[in-house]
């Protein structure tokens, strides 16, 4: 029956069904395949899979994304990273870089970034001479770090599989996501002298100083949210709250670009994408129970005890694996189906749970501009109106440059925790 299942799941997804769809209806069959089992298991699973307040945190980090994009912050932040490293050569890729490790320091999804700023930058790159493949190619792969640096929503659910400390994984998040962007931005400046892509004038320090007072109030975002969950002063559900609803006030009234009219739009925008992650956590919820059911877990654990008897070994394994998952699968639904899998094989080779959520979460963001899945690189794609194959070429430098990251993070843990452990070693 096992096998059955595995090959109808490969079909579903050759044939275009979208994944949270074949992971729905292969626990459907399976479930009613098992004897003496009630028809209600699939829906209650689905709904007890939801039942968490942790989850609450997904619409609502998605809420802020989208009120960022409508209320035009995602424009603030581009005028100051653009007077920041503008001036040097080829400015405006590298201005997208950075803007994304601010903008990922206020929303957790990487889509929302691809899509509030690639609508803006990758037009203007095309206009100053920049080639669609860099224009793209940067949108798309620096967008992943949005799911890297805090907040994080892939790393809310981690917690939540595992219990590691939500405060310890935005934490460690912050240097990978640093390396990752500085790692970006030198290729952006080898390839930028090779090719002569422009760069703009430097600002003058009055309106430097202009532009830097009205990004603080987004700029201060990450660190309310940040600050309030390492402090205990709110939970990671309730920071995303007051997330949305700091971002919204400030929209409104003090940058005054967002109206009650674009409410309804924004909140059903929020609403249509989160159900897509949600229905998609609902069926692995199903689906898990169903893998329960034939002790997957088990059989992973006895496979890696009788095959492999090194920890290098074995995040290998756990990146290459999480790797090709990615290509077809959203963090979310894998983390849930495969996680509880490797876990206690991890913790028996003395893996900090927080060491290997960095490593799923940042081998699950390059699932993000990798086809078939890859959200953000379709988005940037459509954007930039370039075939997937173009684009997928456009990124694999910068796929490169995550793994290199990703491999000192698994093998060096030391790299990603020395910062955080200044702040705060009491979650290490």
């Amino acid at each position: 029956m096992g096998f059955i299942l595995l090959g109808l799941f490969i079909i579903l997804m050759l044939i275009g069904v979208p994944i949270a769809f074949v992971i729905g209806i292969v626990a459907l069959l399976g479930i009613f395949g098992i004897p003496y089992t009630p028809e209600a298991t699939v829906p209650m699973k689905m709904v007890n899979g939801l039942d968490s307040f942790v989850l609450l945190a997904v619409p609502l980090f998605i809420l802020a994304a989208n009120l960022m994009n409508s209320g035009k912050i995602s424009e603030k932040l581009i005028n100051l990273a653009l007077a920041i490293v503008g001036p040097i050569r080829g400015g405006l890729a590298h201005a997208n870089v950075l803007v994304s490790m601010m903008f990922a320091g206020v929303s957790g999804a990487a889509q929302a970034d691809t899509a509030g700023v690639g609508k803006i930058l990758i037009p203007s790159m095309l206009k100053q001479g920049y080639d669609k493949e860099t224009a793209v190619g940067v949108t798309a792969a620096s967008s992943t770090v949005g799911v890297v640096i805090p907040p994080s929503i892939p790393m809310i659910i981690f917690a939540g599989l595992t219990n590691a400390s939500i405060g310890a994984l935005f934490l460690g998040g912050i240097v990978p996501g640093i390396l990752i962007g500085l790692g970006m931005m030198i290729f952006i400046y080898i390839l930028a002298r090779k090719r002569n892509y422009p760069r703009s004038k430097r600002v003058e320090m009055k309106k430097f100083a202009k532009l830097f007072f009205e990004a603080i109030p987004a700029l201060l975002t990450p660190i309310i949210i940040i600050g309030g969950i390492i402090s205990g002063f709110f939970t990671a559900t309730e920071a995303a709250a007051v997330a949305s609803l700091y971002t919204l006030i400030v929209c409104m009234f003090y940058y005054k670009t967002l109206k009650v009219k674009d409410l309804p739009k924004i909140l059903m925008d929020t609403l249509a994408l989160s159900s897509l992650s949600l229905f998609a956590l609902a069926a692995a919820s199903a689906l898990g129970e169903l893998m329960s059911y034939y002790q997957l877990g088990t059989i992973a654990q006895e496979f890696f005890a009788n095959n492999v008897g090194t920890e290098w070994l074995f995040i290998i394994i756990v990146i290459g694996f999480f790797l090709f998952v990615g290509t077809f699968m959203d963090a979310i639904p894998a983390m849930i189906l495969f996680v509880p899998v490797i876990l206690p094989t991890a913790l028996q080779f003395g893996i900090d749970p927080v060491h290997l959520g960095l490593i799923v979460v940042i081998t699950l963001a390059i699932g993000l501009i990798t086809p078939p899945y890859g959200l953000c690189l379709l988005l940037a794609a459509k954007i930039g109106d370039m075939s997937i194959e173009r684009s997928f070429v456009a990124v694999i430098p910068y796929i490169a440059i995550i793994i290199v990251v990703l491999l000192f993070i698994a093998f060096f843990p030391e790299i990603a925790f020395y910062i955080p452990k200044l702040i705060n070693p009491g979650l290490f």
